[in-house]
This record gives structure tokens, sequence and C-alpha cells, in this order.
């Protein structure tokens, strides 16, 4: 049995799922996406999990496709047609989850941090949708890459596959933002602690709203958002929280610090 590819850990509420195949610059091998897809199933089912943080070892968060693999495979076997799965599970997550990058990120990899909730990465990142220079398509992550990215900066990108930074990556939607590298891991902590102070039913049903097309008119909508919206609000876990904010406590689902 080869050693894992994916290492997971939870402390204090927050997941951390760690690629550590740093050999082949954390592609996406077929170990790799198998564990990888099982430690999100793992924190997805974990009650005691309110954030996830997907990070990796060594000097590339992940290179994309494992090309090795990919080389002879016909359309039926290759590795991309697991991939789908992946990105569904990190955008459709009820638990929000947060990418952290300490280096460069490509193509598939890039899928995975547009499908995360919140990005983080070093200055000295950069990114590349590199599948055209090699006669492909970036089809699969087009569904998770579109809807962050403002429209001219996804034709030039997807179009050129020309390398761009992690100052770039802020501005045409990509990432949250970028920091010194001695402040990577206090700006992850910051958007972490933040995110778990929401209700666990709230945050999932936000992100589910957040993913849903916006009716033409916001009066085609009100029907719909106030039954959600009231229905939060006279929830247990709304009440909780309404309970908890009128006796200046914390509610009872935020981690002990």
């Amino acid at each position: 049995m080869a050693d894992e590819l994916v290492h997971y850990d939870v402390v204090g509420g927050t997941a951390t799922i760690t690629l550590d195949s740093p050999h082949n610059r954390n592609a996406l091998s077929a170990q790799l996406r198998r564990e990888l897809s099982e430690s999100l199933d793992k924190a997805q089912a974990d009650d005691a999990v309110r954030v996830i943080v997907l990070t990796h070892t060594g000097p590339v968060f992940c290179a994309g496709m494992d090309l090795k693999e990919a080389r002879g495979a016909g359309a039926g076997d290759q590795g991309v047609n697991e991939f789908p799965k992946i990105l569904e599970q990190l955008w459709t997550s009820p638990k929000p989850v947060v990418a952290k990058l300490a280096g460069p990120a490509r193509a598939g990899g890039i899928g995975m941090v547009a499908a995360t909730d919140i990005a983080v990465a070093v200055h000295e990142a950069t990114f590349a949708f590199s599948e055209v220079r090699i006669g492909v398509v970036p089809a699969v992550i087009s569904l998770t890459v579109l809807p962050r990215l403002n429209a001219r900066a996804a034709h030039e990108l997807f179009l050129t596959g020309d390398t761009f930074d992690a100052k770039r990556a802020v501005e045409i939607g990509l990432l949250n933002s970028s920091v010194p590298a001695d402040e990577l891991d206090s700006e992850v902590a910051r958007y972490v602690k933040a995110l778990a102070l929401g209700g666990p039913k709230a945050l999932a049903a936000t992100k589910d709203l957040l993913s849903k097309p916006r009716p033409a008119t916001p009066g085609e909508g009100f029907e719909a958002m106030n039954k959600l919206s009231a229905g939060f609000f006279a929830s247990e876990e709304g009440q909780e929280g309404i309970t908890a904010f009128a006796q200046k406590r914390k509610p009872n689902w935020v981690p002990e610090s």
C-alpha cells in the first residue's frame, strides 16, 4: 500500500485537508483524487467540523491533472472523468471551504481554488490555464472558474494560457486576498474564525442561496426568500442566535478557541 497523498486532520472545528504529493507538484493522480474525495466526504459528514481548509505541502499547490497517467489513455479512461465529483464536492460543501496556497496552481488546480468559498495565496503564487498550450480544453474547470472571473480576463487567460500573478488573481476574482508568505497562516486563520461564527445550518443555506440563479426581478424572488428567512428566524438555530445576542454571549455553535 502506497503512502497516503492526502492528509486529514481536525482541530477546534477546522478540518485541514493537505495535498502531499510534492514529487509531481501535487498533480491530480488517481490516488490523490481518491483520497481527496474521501477526505472531503469525511469532513462534510462530521458534525464537529465547521470549516474546511484545503492546502498543500511542497512549493506547488496543484499542477492539474497527472499527465503521465493521461498519456496513451482513451477518452473513457482519462482521470479527468473523475474530477467533476471533486469540484462538485468543493462547490456544494455545506461547510465553508478555504483554499490556502503557499505556491502556484495550474489548470485543474485553479479549478479547485475557484470551487472553494474563500481563497488566499502568497504574493509569489502564480496561475495559468495551461490547457490550450498542450492541446486540451479547460472544459471541466470552466464550470467553477467562469462564475468567479470577469469575462474579459477569462477570454484572455483561457485562450493565451499566459501566467498571471496573485495580485491579478485578486483583481479578476479568483482569489480573495494575497499576502506575504509570513502572513499566510494568520490570514487564513482570520477567515476561518469569521466563518466559524456563523450558524452551521445558516451557512449551508446561504451557500445554497449563493449558488442559485437570481430571479429576473426582486419581486419574483421575494416569496421564496421570505419563506426561507422567516423559517430561519423561527428555527432552533435562529432562536439560539437571537437569544445569545440578547444575552451578550457566543451562540452554542461557536467552537471553543
